[in-house]
This record gives structure tokens, sequence and C-alpha cells, in this order.
């Protein structure tokens, strides 16, 4: 009975901490220091093999992490007496142009500092013999090390900030799901918001030159949006009794259109670069703003619908509306949340998508109504309703993200991939269904 509800309650968890195991075993290959670590590194074998005043060439390629090295091991070699002769950045061919005029001017090298990647350049092969009159440079490059690609940092990072859109809108979704009900439109929603949004920073807030308190009543104008077209969905399925599947199926298609309409058929993004503040900036800790969103809204979530009246009245409506309706819960009212709640979040989650490509098109959000359906099953949440967690639904989300980030890492064709998540979807649903059934 233990093992039986460690399985039932913390499943997924287990089975997500199964995935990275394999995923960081998989990917397990050698790495090389990138940067000031790097470059640290590199001094420090500079300094115990040539001394205090080593003569030092540094050669570097033209990318971001490159520069850093760069100066971080000019800083450390200089503060300890060395003598830089040059720094040769961008390719095998700066770095050739930097020895020939080093040799031409009668000048000595003791080591070559760069990185793994440049100290592969064909023009290190043979310096001896090339340029007999640098002495006996030697190239030193960081020390590599084994680690996995997967549990790089900037790896992890890159997950948790794919999900963020999807997590978010996921929460909405798992509301209606433990209603008993079904929500088809977030995917259409996330676009029309996106599109609104951007052009409403376009057209009325200034454009380029928009500032943040027009960007922010823009976005909040989206967002509101699609909150109403959740509501309109709400009162068909509360007023009128058309099945949720049908009526949100509809919107679907209403709010894909009317994306495209707006839109005209085009990507709008006539928006500041400031606009990209949300969808791509990071505070103090390095996590991505999507991503502390995104843990902010599960914690509310979490104590809506474990520690209030309302969540008891969701899973009170998807475990039997009738029952709830006899025993006084506002059952009309409580679907109408629901079904508000999932609008606005899909409206959120579009804002933070064109924050993050910094444009907003009709094209965004295709097939994420499915993503998030799944993420919300996968994590346990019952489709016959009244049963679900948030923490489930955003293990659920993370679980598909490690899927598809570890089969990229991997190389796995893409097809294959939407084999092996449809199959985790199906496994999910009849897990669903043998603990129902038990």
């Amino acid at each position: 009975m233990k093992i039986t509800r460690l399985l039932t309650d913390y499943g997924m968890l287990i089975v997500l901490g199964l995935l990275c195991a394999f995923f960081s075993v998989t990917t397990y290959s050698d790495q090389s220091p990138k940067g000031a670590a790097a470059a640290q590194e590199v001094a420090a074998a500079i300094g115990q093999q040539f001394g205090r005043t080593p003569r030092v060439l540094i050669a570097v390629s033209d990318q971001p992490d490159d520069a850093a090295f760069a100066a971080g091991i000019a800083s450390a070699l200089g503060a300890n007496g060395a003598h830089i002769v040059a720094t040769a950045k961008g390719g095998p061919k700066e770095a050739r142009d930097a020895l020939v005029k080093i040799a031409a001017t009668g000048g000595k090298i003791d080591a070559i500092a760069c990185t793994q990647a440049a100290g592969a350049w064909l023009v290190f092969a043979d310096l001896k013999a090339d340029f007999p009159s640098l002495g006996d440079p030697h190239v030193i490059t960081p020390p590599s090390y084994r680690w996995p690609n997967f549990l790089k940092s900037e790896n992890l990072l890159n997950i948790a900030n794919q999900i963020a859109v999807i997590a978010i809108v996921a929460i909405g979704i798992t509301m209606v799901i433990i209603t008993g009900g079904i929500d088809l439109s977030v995917g259409s929603l996330l676009a029309l918001s996106a599109v609104l949004a951007t052009r409403f920073i376009r057209d009325y807030a200034g454009g380029m030159e928009a500032s943040i308190g027009g960007m922010l009543l823009a976005c909040i104008a989206a967002i509101i949006a699609c909150g109403l077209v959740g509501a309109f969905s709400g009162a068909m399925i509360t007023r009128f009794t058309i099945p949720p599947f049908i009526v949100t199926l509809a919107m679907m298609l209403v709010g894909s259109g009317l994306a495209y309409t707006l839109a005209k058929g085009e990507a709008i993004y006539q928006i500041p670069d400031s606009f990209v503040w949300l969808g791509r900036g990071a505070d103090a800790f390095s996590l991505p703003n999507a991503v502390v969103l995104m843990l902010v809204l599960y914690a509310l979530a979490h104590v809506l619908m474990s520690r209030t009246k309302l969540g008891r009245y969701l899973y009170a409506v998807g475990g039997n509306s009738e029952s709830a309706r006899l025993s006084g819960v506002p059952v009309k009212r409580v679907l109408m949340f629901a079904y508000i709640a999932s609008g606005l979040l899909a409206g959120l989650g579009g804002v933070i998508m064109a924050s993050q490509l910094k444009s907003g098109s009709a094209t965004y959000g295709n097939m994420y109504e499915l993503f998030v359906i799944a993420a919300v099953v996968v994590g346990g949440t019952s489709l016959s309703g009244g049963e679900g967690k948030m923490l489930g639904t955003l293990t659920g989300a993370f679980t598909i993200a490690v899927i598809q980030n570890g089969m990229n890492l991997t190389n796995v064709e893409s097809y294959t991939q939407k084999v092996v998540l449809g199959l985790v979807i199906l496994g999910a649903v009849l897990l669903d269904k043998i603990r129902q059934t038990r």
C-alpha cells in the first residue's frame, strides 16, 4: 500500500527524475570551460609553466564567450607581470597575421593562450617550422572535463524558459479539466493575445518609441480580451449547456481567424527593444523573468486549489456537478471562473511569447492546445474531472520539455519525437484509467 500510494502521489516526479538521469548519461561528453572561468585556468597554467614574466599571444574567435576569455586572461596575466605580445581576434587568418607581425619585428613568444576551438587551428600545428624566429611557443588551452550536455546550466535554463508559456497556460487548463471540461481555444487565444498586444503598441502606444506604461496597458488590454473570450465560452457552456468540446473548438477557429484578420497575415514587429524584458530578461540570479513569473503563478494556483473555498468548489463540480449543486455550490459561477481564468492565462502566455520573439503573429500558439492538455494529463489530472494537482501539471510540463530537449540533444529526428510524445500521452491516460479502476 505504501508503494502504491508513493507511485500515485509522486509517480510523475519519479519519472521526471529517471528521464533526467537517462539523458544525463546519454549526453555525457567532454566539455571545455568558457569565458572568465577558462581564462583563470589558462593564466594559472601559464604562470606555473613559464614563471611570472612570460611573453604571451592571446588568440580567440569573435564569439562573446571568447571575448570574455581574452579580457579575463589579459587581466590575470597582466596583474602577474606577464607581457601580452598581441591579441588576435577572429580566426586563423588573424592569428597568422599576428604571428607574422611578431616574427617580422624579431619578437619572441613563450605561450599562446587560446580556447579549445582556437587551439585546434592549423596555423598552430607546426609553429617551430613555420615561425622558427619566435622560439618554442606552447599552445595553452583550458583543460577539458566530462559533464552531461543535458545538465549544463544554460541547457536547464533553456528548458525552463521554453516551457514557461505552456506551463502558464496549463494552469487555466488544469482548472477547466478538474471541473470536467476542456478548452481547445487556448492556442488560438495565445496567438490573438500576441497580435493584439503588439498591434496596440504599434498603433496606439507609440510604436518603436512606446513607453513602459503604454506597453503595459497594451498587454493588459490583450489579456482582458482573451479573458472575455473565455467568459463567452463559459456562458455558452453554462447557460445553453453546449458541450465544452464544441464551444471551445468553435472559439479556437474564431480566435485564429481574428488573429489573422488583425495581423493581416503579417508579423507585427514595430515595438521597442525593451518589450523583450518579460520574455528574455533575467533577474539577479540569472533566472529568466518568464520562469520567475511561472513559479509565482504556480504557487498562487496551488494555494487557490488547496487552501480556498473556490478550489474545493472546482473539485466538487468536477467530481459530481449535480451533487455539488444540491450541496449549495454555485456550479455555473465556478465554471465561469474556470473558463475566464483559462482565457486570461492564455492571453498572458501570448504576451510572454510576443516578448520572447519581439513580434506578434497569428501563427503563434499553433498546436499549443495539444501540448498544454498533454502537460495536464501527463501531470496526473483526470480527464473525467474532480482530480488533479498544480504540482502535477508543472511536473507534466517539465516532463514533456525534458523529453523533447533530450531527444534534440541525442539527435532524434522530429518525426520520431512526435511518436514518443504521443505514446507518453497515451501511457499517462492509461495509467489514469487503471488508477480509477482500482
